[in-house]
């Protein structure tokens, strides 16, 4: 179903998804929920390794700080409202999308802890985390693997059984707008 969706990186990077996949963007969505999987498991590394890694700190809050949160804005502001309009009877997901709506606004919250905590460790050239951060990224890493597991195996099936192609067009362009990226003409399939 996926094409090739992300550059290769050296274990220190989240990965960088090819801007053309977003004329798909059930697809890009899904290929960034990959990266985020990978963005788990470089939190955890960085919680559990004995030196602090400044060049993997930079990475995760980089991402952190500039996609992640663009790609939360992407589900709630635009995919969850079209998977209401387009719900059926028995679908039930509203409780579904309510549940995952707070864990992206606890989530939000923070990120700007995270973001803030990882660059000024690299700031002041600590060589080790601090244990309260390691273990809140943790805890982050745990939790947003429980929530794309939720998106992965209810929201994405149900996104691509019942939006139409005209919603996947505007998707699209929602999506490519938020990130300043120009889509070409006809580009949404």
């Amino acid at each position: 179903m996926l094409a090739v969706i992300t550059t290769e990186n050296d274990g220190n990077a989240v990965g960088i998804l090819d801007p053309v996949l977003l004329a798909r963007p059930l697809e890009f969505i899904l290929a960034d929920h990959l990266r985020q999987r990978n963005l788990c498991a470089l939190l955890e590394r960085l919680a559990g390794e004995r030196r602090f890694n400044p060049a993997l700190a930079a990475s995760v809050a980089d991402y952190m700080a500039d996609e992640l949160s663009i790609h939360m804005l992407d589900e709630d502001e635009d995919l969850f409202p079209l998977l209401r309009r387009r719900a059926v009877p028995g679908d039930d997901v509203e409780r579904v999308l309510g549940l995952l709506s707070r864990e992206h606004s606890d989530a939000d919250r923070q990120l700007e802890g995270i973001v803030n905590g990882l660059r000024e460790a690299i700031s002041a050239g600590r060589t080790e985390l601090d244990a309260s951060l390691a273990m809140t990224l943790r805890t982050f890493a745990h939790r947003k693997r429980r929530h794309l597991a939720v998106e992965n195996a209810i929201i994405m099936p149900l996104a691509e059984a019942r939006l139409t192609p005209k919603d996947s067009e505007g998707l699209a362009r929602r999506m490519a707008v938020r990130r300043r990226i120009r889509l070409s003409p006809g580009a949404s399939a």
